[in-house]
């Protein structure tokens, strides 16, 4: 049986913090378990709000990167200094202002002209990083995630084919809108991933929580986002008050 969701609720003006301080507790378990953390990044301004976060004064002494490997839950087929590239973001806000080499960052390689071949080069990556051959799906440690208001999540999108890749560990994911052509992890490996946290603020995603978390009919419940159950570790849901104020099972 899938367990349930671990769903905590926080202020806004308190929930990067709080996101920081889960990330910390993950990295710090990683380590002390198996001498390295292994974290998927995602792309999208809430994400952003963390990786500020964490290159603050503060969290600089507090967290220790030098046993961390960044890897890419998805990214656009567009350069890797874009505006619109997950890696230029986390480039920005976070690896140079916190100093990380590229010996610790594993990108997707969105502007590789044929996305099919770039999909197969990052499932290379993303085994040799774990050193996990094929066929076993490699475990990473923490995997974040967003939400759309589509309820999408990574790049898998509804209705589209790399939501029902059973066969890779990374897939051609079609956006319906903006750059269309993406790069993604499959719901394969990210549901074997030791700990899955999604991040979301904000009340224009109030709905599309609710319709995941409280789902009231099978198109509810097969929202990519609602696909997202792990096999054996911990699924998170970090929400500011406005993503979880239709909730109705939490207690405020």
């Amino acid at each position: 049986m899938t367990a349930q969701p671990d769903i905590r609720i926080t202020h806004e003006t308190q929930w990067s913090d709080d996101a920081a301080t889960l990330l910390q507790q993950i990295s710090d378990q990683a380590v002390r378990l198996r001498g390295r953390f292994l974290l998927a990044l995602s792309g999208g301004s809430t994400p952003q709000r963390l990786y500020r976060t964490l290159t603050q004064s503060e969290w600089k002494q507090r967290m220790d990167w030098r046993h961390t490997a960044f890897l890419f839950g998805d990214e656009r087929c567009v350069p890797p200094d874009h505006t619109e590239s997950n890696y230029a973001m986390a480039q920005a806000a976070l690896f140079q202002p916190l100093g990380i080499g590229p010996d610790h960052i594993y990108r997707m390689k969105g502007e590789d002209q044929n996305p099919s071949s770039a999909a197969r080069a990052y499932e290379e990556t993303v085994r040799m990083v774990t050193k996990c051959p094929p066929p076993a799906i490699p475990q990473l440690d923490l995997v974040c995630l967003g939400l759309g208001e589509d309820g999408h999540t990574a790049s898998l999108f509804p209705g589209t084919a790399a939501l029902q890749d059973q066969t890779h560990l990374v897939a051609v994911g079609r956006a319906p809108k903006g750059v269309t052509l993406r790069l993604t992890l499959t719901l394969g490996v990210i549901n074997r991933a030791s700990v899955i946290l999604f991040l979301v603020t904000g009340s224009t995603k109030a709905r599309m929580v609710r319709r995941v978390l409280e789902p009231q009919s099978t198109a509810d419940r097969q929202l990519p986002a609602a696909l997202v159950k792990p096999d054996q570790g911990r699924l998170i849901w970090l929400l500011d008050q406005p993503a979880g104020s239709e909730l109705t099972s939490i207690r405020r």
